[in-house]
């Protein structure tokens, strides 16, 4: 396996000031997802990863809920446009143990997010975008979040630019209430 990719152009960053934008970024970003993809996220507990992957399955089409494998490691969701495998790797040991979860799908032929997977999950591809979410410390509002976009290799820098268009646009053409 080859040394993985430094990151493609600057980091792409949005706040996100709920936990309905933090869906639609992932909507946004599942809807130009496909096979073979690999997204690493991280952050700290209650930052969004578990949001963000939930967005990211709706992108897909999948219809199950999406909750946090915490306890069971590993879930895969095989009803959307292209199976979503979504991993809590905060108590694998490395990535020999990612690599032995007996997962239902391949990971050429499903969508990947790995919650705590920054330094281990790197390997799974030469390609892949790197998420790091964060909550503002200061903010009176502690919903408010910040994404950072770290695309890595291939088409990943057009198509986050792409979804943080697209999230501009619905934000823009959202109604204001007040």
């Amino acid at each position: 396996m080859s040394a993985p990719p430094a990151d493609d152009g600057p980091v792409r960053a949005i706040d996100l000031p709920t936990a309905a934008a933090t869906h639609d970024l992932g909507r946004a970003l599942g809807a130009r997802l496909r096979a073979g993809d690999v997204l690493i996220l991280s952050g700290p507990l209650g930052a969004g990863k578990t949001a963000l992957t939930q967005g990211i399955g709706a992108g897909l089409g999948v219809a199950s809920g999406v909750v946090s494998p915490t306890f069971v490691i590993a879930r895969v969701h095989t009803e959307g446009r292209v199976p979503l495998v979504h991993v809590d790797a905060y108590r694998l040991g490395g990535l020999g143990e990612l690599d032995d979860l007996d997962l239902d799908v391949a990971l050429a032929d499903s969508v990947t997010v790995i919650e705590w997977g920054a330094g281990l999950a790197e390997a799974l591809s030469e390609e892949y975008l790197r998420i790091d979410l964060a909550r503002f410390e200061d903010a009176e509002d502690t919903e408010v979040r910040r994404a950072e976009l770290r695309p890595c290799g291939g088409d990943w820098p057009q198509r986050v630019d792409a979804a943080l268009a697209a999230v501009a646009g619905a934000a823009a053409a959202a109604p204001r209430h007040g």
